[in-house]
This record gives C-alpha cells, structure tokens and sequence, in this order.
C-alpha cells in the first residue's frame, strides 16, 4: 500500500479533479501561489547574491544556499500538510491544481492564433509575446507561428506533465519540490555574468527533476502523432539543442507535427542562432492549433495510463501470484527422483515382461479376428 495515498486509485482520482479543476477555472489572475513565490525568490536573491564576488566558488555556494533556503521549508510543509486526515486531500488537489495550467496554455495559443484569423499581425506578437520570452516585436507570421507552437510544445511538458509525474512519483511534496524549482530555473537560469553561477543550482535541480518528465513527454508526443518523423527527429537533432530537457521534447513534438522550429532568435537584445528542429514545413498559424490538439490528447492518455497503473495495482494485490511452496517442490523432486532410481533398477525385467504381453495381446486379436470370419 503506498505510503503517501490511501489506496491506488487516490492518485488518478485527485488528478482527475485538478485537471477539472482548472478546466472550470483556468489560472487565478491574482494572488496566484507562484507569482507570490517568484516575488519571495526576488527577494531572497537580493539577501543571498549580496555583493558582486570575483571568486565562482563564493557565487556557487549561494546560489546552493539560496535554492535550499527556498525549496526545503515548502516541500517539509506539503508533506506534513498531506498527511492530515481531514485536509490532506483537498491540499493536494490545490497544489496539483496551482501547479499545472492546460486551459490557460490552451487559451494563450487560442489568443494568438485567433489575431492571425483577424488578420492583426501586430496583435498576434502582442499574444505571442505572452508565451515566450523572446523579443517578438520584429517577427513575421511564420516567426510568431514557430515560436507559438514552441512554447505549446515545451510549456506542455513544464506545466502538465512533468508535474504530474511528480505528482504520481512523491505526491504533493513532489509537485511543489519540481514547480518551485522550475520558476527558480526561470528566474535564475541564465547563462550571463549574473547568473552563470548563482543560477547554476536551480537549473542543473531543474534538469534532474525534468530528466525522466521530458522524455516521456517526448515518446507521447511521438506516440500520438507522426511516430515514426518524430523518433527520427528526437534521436537526430534533440542533443544539439542547449537544454538537455527541451531538445527531445520539441524535437519529438516537431516531428510528431511534422513542422520545422528553432532558428534564429532574438532573446533580451541578442540574436541566437538556433537548431533547427523537426521535418516537413515551417510552422504556420494553422499548426499552433494542431499543437495545442496534440498536447491535449497527450493529457488524455496519460490520464488513462495513469487511471490503469492503478487498476492493475489493485488487481495485482487482491489476486496475487500463486508462488509455489518451497518445501512442496523439494519433497516433490524427492519422490521423482525415487521413482527414476526403482525404474532404472529393474529396467531389463521389466522390458523382457512388456514385450511378451505386447506379443501375447497381438495373437489374442489375430485369433479373435480369425474366430469372427469363421
């Protein structure tokens, strides 16, 4: 019986009412969980960077300190909380709920993609511009299109999926452990003069909790769209990407769309000249779409498997295996080797008397047959 549920099916039922749960609410708009975190973490990065070091080893060290500072105190907090009886359950709904944002992904994409029906080009940067952190201001309709179907793809590993395996793996110390260290990785995980090292602990945790998430994500992707292009583009083109997580997530997604992203673009003021990714046609507006479908259906299955994790957990402990009897099998092997011994003992007399009552019934048969014709 698992330590942190009461029974199996504790895990997909609580899943299945955060996912409605943010299906009839969307994302809070205010006094969000994680909009208050990223504000503590703002001020404990002004208490833990301190003043400017020229040593790394000093900058490390408090980016560590800072990173434990924040996560440790919350994650004893959510396994204390879950094991209340009376509130356990709700909490961990609301964590999972304040953790994951499908419709609000849903609904950013719907934002974009609607401007470019309207013909609003400047509109859909406006709207792209919510979803990534690139300069989006400069872009044309192809430009917009990829980097919306980028985030689609990248965002539905990062804020459903790899959340749910915490969540399935640690419960709701799991959830919070992995979401507050990705705002931390979004936040401070920088490769630039501030954050090279202070940010270095948030994100390589954040590679670590996102290593396995990513790719299975990845092999959802693929397994619902266009496998055989995906599986192709994963291995091929994810481990040119610069982040191990994101590179087989959207190499694998690209593929499953069969659309080409990555590229050239532009990030605080500097153009970076990115891989490209994927197969077929560049990305359109009519792709980002296709990629919000996708990661919907990929909600949908993980549902299920999930949902038959659990009912073959329970069938397995009410109908376990029947394991043989050790000291059975060994009395069993004795008498059979008895038997061989006696049988090979008088193996002669026994073969002289079988062949003269083989003989003896054969002449019986013929005379019978014979007496029958007379």
């Amino acid at each position: 019986m698992p330590i942190l549920f009461h029974d199996y099916l504790d895990v997909p039922l609580l899943i299945l009412a955060a996912v409605l749960l943010d299906r009839l609410l969307g994302e809070l708009r205010r006094f969000h969980p994680l909009a208050g975190f990223g504000l503590l973490a703002h001020h404990a990065e002004k208490i833990f960077y301190g003043a400017a070091s020229a040593i790394p080893a000093i900058c490390y060290a408090r980016g560590i300190a800072a990173v434990a500072a924040l996560l440790v105190p919350f994650v004893l907090l959510a396994a204390l909380a879950q094991r209340n009886d009376i509130f356990g359950t709700l909490f961990s709904v609301l964590v999972l709920y304040f953790a994951i944002a499908p419709r609000s992904l849903r609904e950013h994409a719907e934002r974009v993609a609607n401007a470019f029906s309207a013909g609003d080009l400047p509109k859909a940067r406006h709207q792209a511009g919510m979803l990534v952190s690139r300069d989006t201001r400069q872009l044309d309709e192809e430009g917009v299109a990829r980097a919306t179907v980028e985030s689609v793809l990248e965002n539905g590993n990062d804020a459903i999926f790899a959340a749910l395996f915490w969540f399935v793996l640690a419960g709701a110390p799991g959830v919070v452990l992995y979401r507050l260290c990705n705002t931390l990785d979004a936040m401070w995980g920088y490769r630039n003069a501030r954050y090279n090292c202070f940010g270095w602990a948030a994100a390589r945790l954040d590679d670590v909790l996102n290593f396995i998430p990513a790719r299975l994500t990845a092999l959802s992707y693929a397994l619902l769209g266009h496998t055989r292009s995906a599986l192709h583009c994963w291995r091929q083109q994810a481990a040119a990407w610069e982040s191990p997580n994101a590179g087989p997530v959207m190499a694998a997604g690209a593929g499953a769309l069969r659309v080409r992203l990555g590229g050239a673009a532009i990030y605080h003021g500097e153009l970076e000249q990115r891989p490209l990714l994927g197969c077929g046609m560049v990305a359109g507006a009519a792709d980002i779409a296709r990629a919000v479908r996708l990661v919907r259906h990929t909600l949908y299955a993980w549902l299920f498997v999930i949902t038959l994790g659990a009912l073959l957990l329970i069938w397995y402990e009410k109908f376990p295996p029947v394991r043989p009897d050790p000291s059975t099998s060994l009395r069993t092997k004795g008498l059979v080797e008895g038997h061989k011994s006696m049988a090979s003992g008088s193996g002669q007399a026994s073969t002289g008397s079988a062949r003269t009552e083989f003989k003896g019934i054969r002449v019986g048969s013929i005379v019978a047959g014979w007496w029958r014709h007379a």
